[in-house]
């Protein structure tokens, strides 16, 4: 007798849904910020004489995850929603266990590369799911929820990446990401239905599909949102690149820095939540434009004080704790709201219009991360710089959409 499976039909509850959605939405997150301990013994042991370049671990993987929502994007408008965020996650566990076993650096860069194609799947088909079950305000409350769960994952992952790395070696990263991307498919298989009726499919041919890419570029609010969204993830990653070094070379945090970024995530997370309340009361630009306006004044603040008074030991800790908090639950009151307005006219085509606005702030934001990583001179100055130039183009970006009333 032969035994078949059938999908879930029953529509998931709102809470099971946003918190599948954030842990897809983690799988990029987890696999840029746990590597982070492990990269000065990387360093060491590949690349010797320059443990700097250990660090393009991260872009490699970053401009992996932004490259390959251009393709997963169409091909979840075509194939369905299940089956292309399968076929990433698959993708993304094969490229983990090649990581596992390489021998060189470029080896190594390739397969994150690789497995950053794959991560494109969930943070692809997840946002797009989102999108064709939920609109506007609502799309923004569901994804400003995802947010309050899914920042725990990049909060805790530094920690669980050191304790992976002593307890077992950094090649073991890669068999905790494998472990993880199965437990997260098989949850998603077993209770998520598909979202897209194969009514509303697109066919997965370069001239529909490149039509789509025209129609997603050629939206005045989607491209105002889009560099927006480039500003923020820029100034995001920027941090994450520039965190190690500022947390150990200039604060002394030494093998404590996974708890100190843990500390200073960790806050955000009620912002997700607060705006989730807060969105369908106010709206997401007026919410987004607050945080950025408070970035800009806050991230200017600390760098006036930082020059004024040059601290040192615990009061310079705080002070960079204080304001790193605020850079993350401000971005925890910008996410969610840029990525719905951006996507708001494109319902038609979330799949693709999720590709290409996840696909170009990120691949973008690595020009604005790595000039800031690589000016690093063992104060926070180009850091605390870099943010406050972003935030404050991001307000001026935003006064171009003033008609927007969501």
């Amino acid at each position: 007798m032969t035994i078949r499976h059938f999908p879930p039909q029953a529509p998931l509850r709102l809470r099971e849904f946003v918190l599948l959605i954030a842990a897809l939405f983690s799988m990029v997150a987890f696999s840029i910020d746990s590597i982070l301990p492990a990269l000065p013994e990387i360093g060491n042991r590949l690349v010797p004489d320059d443990v700097n370049k250990a660090q393009l671990l991260i872009s490699s993987f970053v401009i992996g995850a932004g490259v390959g929502q251009l393709i997963f994007g169409p091909l979840s408008d075509s194939m369905g929603r299940r089956f292309s965020l399968s076929m990433g996650m698959l993708l993304y566990m094969c490229a983990a266990f090649a990581a596992l076993w390489a021998q060189t650096l470029e080896a190594l860069l390739f397969w994150r590369f690789i497995q950053g194609l794959g991560a494109a799947g969930p943070r692809t088909c997840g946002m797009a799911m989102s999108r064709d079950l939920y609109e506007g305000r609502e799309m923004a409350r569901v994804n400003s929820m995802a947010f309050g769960f899914f920042v725990f994952v990049p909060a805790v992952a530094p920690m669980i990446g050191q304790w992976i790395v002593l307890g077992f070696g950094w090649r073991h990263m890669f068999t905790a990401y494998i472990l993880l991307a199965a437990l997260i498919l098989t949850w998603f298989l077993l209770r998520q239905p598909e979202t897209l009726p194969p009514e509303r499919r697109r066919p997965l041919s370069p001239r529909p599909t490149l039509a789509a890419f025209k129609v997603v570029l050629s939206t005045r609010v989607t491209l105002i949102y889009m560099a927006v969204i480039t500003l923020a993830f820029g100034q995001l990653m920027s941090f994450i690149s520039s965190a190690q070094q500022v947390f150990v070379d200039v604060l002394g945090a030494g093998t404590n820095f996974p708890y100190y970024f843990a500390m200073v995530t960790i806050f955000s997370a009620a912002a997700g939540f607060l705006n989730a309340k807060l969105v369908m009361r106010l709206g997401m630009r007026r919410l987004a434009l607050a945080g950025f306006g408070a970035q800009t004044v806050l991230a200017s603040l600390t760098l006036v004080i930082w020059w004024a008074l040059a601290p040192e030991g615990a009061f310079a800790l705080w002070l960079f704790c204080a304001w790193a908090t605020t850079l993350f639950f401000l971005n925890g009151l910008s996410f969610g709201n840029l990525n719905a307005l951006a996507i708001q006219p494109l319902g038609h085509m979330a799949g693709t219009a999720s590709a290409v606005i996840g696909a170009v702030p990120t691949v973008a934001a690595i020009a604005i991360a790595a000039p800031v990583g690589l000016a690093f001179n063992n104060t926070p100055f180009p850091l605390l710089i870099g943010v406050t130039i972003c935030s404050a183009l991001a307000v001026a970006v935003m006064q171009l959409d003033r008609g927007n009333m969501n």
